[in-house]
């Protein structure tokens, strides 16, 4: 198809949009030479995020929603059985109906093992098909169920639009990219791009083949440190990107670096380079597996890229007091219910005794998200003459004060019967600050109960210095009041 045609075909489009549904059977009769309604049809889903159209099980299209994505979501239970098959079947293409066992189970399960102790080690990863497979079947369940919170969460904060351009840098096989097409309402419009040169986009390929209609995608296969984020995009052998659009003046509405920070070279420059492709009110979104060096490092690069530019930290570790910026050591994640055993990863394990070395159900994980249009998730200033910064601990240590703190983590209590404890910040510590519940009260109750991420108002809380954790512990008794801030 010439140029000309696709043109006639979007000017029409454009024209007739908000007169009545688009009918690619009417359509291609005010096109010159009369293409097939197929060829308009195909046009039409091609050119749908740029025209702000959706397709209707009719087949025809008619304008999409605007305004932000609501979306319907009560939580992760299970890696969904459409995917796991999908995932099987790739499988059973590398390794025959038996491919959790014999020689072909050894081999998966010997590169898994390699896989988890090369990651400890901080060693790099070779990424081929192999490598690709054993992602899919060990952490894309798990993924998905995390990014699946985190989005739903962002959308319920009103960051995401009804139609919405995605970057998503080191996609790997599939985990945001899934559980975001997945909580999508069907009448959104989604342009997703990921940024993936491993063996893993062959997988995420297959997983993105069948996304149906109003969703665009495209594979770039170029390391996150080379793509331009702000360069227009050219299309690839992946199937699913269209060769006819630009990244749009205004930028991504979300870029996503799903667990890939560890792997780059320089990651707050490569992250504040993205940064700069975002839209004026777009999000950037980080993930990062909950242990302690990836978690800290997610920390580290936040706070690198939020004091040399024009981001903000949007959450969870906002900076309540101006001018002030955070250098405590934050190992700080959250946790949600473990997902439901996928029958891929039993099947792995079974041969191996079972033990559970090769089921990966956990739901935890370190993140932020950074905007550039100032906005927090809590638009709150604290009052030198009401509250005490956590940057002036040292000057009330054994002092009963009042301050704002951001709940940062769940009970942290390493045996049963201690006093429950918990993380604090406040954008301003520069050591970390613990909340240590000695004395339950319904006055109190706050503390036990706030979701990871809430924001807190601590009134007569005592404030020591902890010698062995070299931290502050904020005791929290029968004297304190805690509320959730509003």
């Amino acid at each position: 198809m010439n140029q000309d045609t696709r043109q006639q075909i979007r000017d029409n489009a454009q024209y007739l949009r908000n007169v009545r549904p688009l009918d690619p059977e009417e359509l291609h009769e005010y096109v010159e030479g009369q293409p097939h309604p197929a060829v308009v049809k195909q046009v039409l889903r091609e050119e749908a995020f740029d025209l702000g159209i959706v397709e209707q099980d009719d087949g025809t299209f008619v304008p999409a929603p605007e305004g932000r994505l609501s979306v319907d979501f009560d939580g992760v239970e299970r890696f969904p059985d459409s995917y796991e098959q999908q995932v099987i079947d790739l499988l059973t293409e590398w390794g025959g109906l038996e491919w959790h066992s014999g020689d072909s189970g050894d081999e998966l399960r010997e590169r898994i093992r390699d896989i988890k102790e090369r990651y400890l080690q901080g060693q790099a990863v070779e990424y081929d098909e192999l490598t690709a497979l054993g992602y899919a079947v060990y952490h894309l369940p798990d993924y998905y169920a995390v990014a699946k919170y985190v989005l739903a969460d962002l959308a319920a904060d009103g960051l995401l639009p009804s139609q919405l351009r995605v970057l998503d840098v080191g996609a790997g096989v599939g985990g945001p990219a899934l559980a975001l097409r997945d909580l999508l309402p069907d009448d959104a419009l989604l342009d997703y791009h990921a940024v993936e040169p491993s063996a893993a986009a062959d997988v995420l390929e297959s997983l993105l083949a069948d996304s149906g209609q109003n969703v665009r995608w495209e594979i770039h296969r170029a390391l996150a440190e080379e793509f331009d984020p702000s360069s227009p995009f050219v299309g690839d052998d992946s199937g699913g990107g269209t060769d006819n659009g630009d990244t749009d003046a205004e930028g991504y509405d979300l870029i996503i670096f799903g667990n890939v920070l560890s792997e780059l070279d320089d990651a707050a420059a490569t992250l504040y380079r993205y940064v700069e492709a975002l839209a004026d009110d777009g999000t950037l979104l980080a993930l990062a597996p909950a242990d302690r060096n990836t978690a800290i490092q997610l920390r580290t690069v936040e706070r690198e890229v939020a004091d040399g530019g024009p981001a903000t930290v949007y959450g969870p570790t906002v900076r309540l007091w101006p001018h002030q910026s955070p250098n405590s050591e934050s190992w700080s994640f959250d946790r949600k219910p473990d997902i439901e055993v996928p029958t891929m990863q039993q099947r792995l394990d079974d041969p191996a005794g079972g033990t559970g070395e090769f089921v990966n159900t956990d739901v935890q994980f370190a993140y932020s998200v950074l905007r550039t249009d100032g906005k927090r998730v809590h638009d709150v200033t604290p009052d030198r003459g009401i509250h005490a910064p956590m940057a002036d601990a040292e000057n009330y240590v054994t002092d009963r004060v009042n301050f704002l703190g951001v709940k940062l983590s769940h009970d942290l209590a390493e045996r049963e019967g201690a006093n429950p404890l918990y993380l604090l910040g406040d954008g301003s510590q520069k050591v970390d600050h613990f909340a240590v519940l000695t004395e339950a009260s319904i006055l109190n109750e706050d503390l036990r109960k706030a979701d990871y991420g809430d924001l807190l108002s601590f009134e007569n809380a005592l404030v020591l210095w902890n010698d062995d954790e070299e931290a502050y512990n904020v005791v929290v008794d029968g004297e304190t009041v805690i509320d959730r801030a509003r």
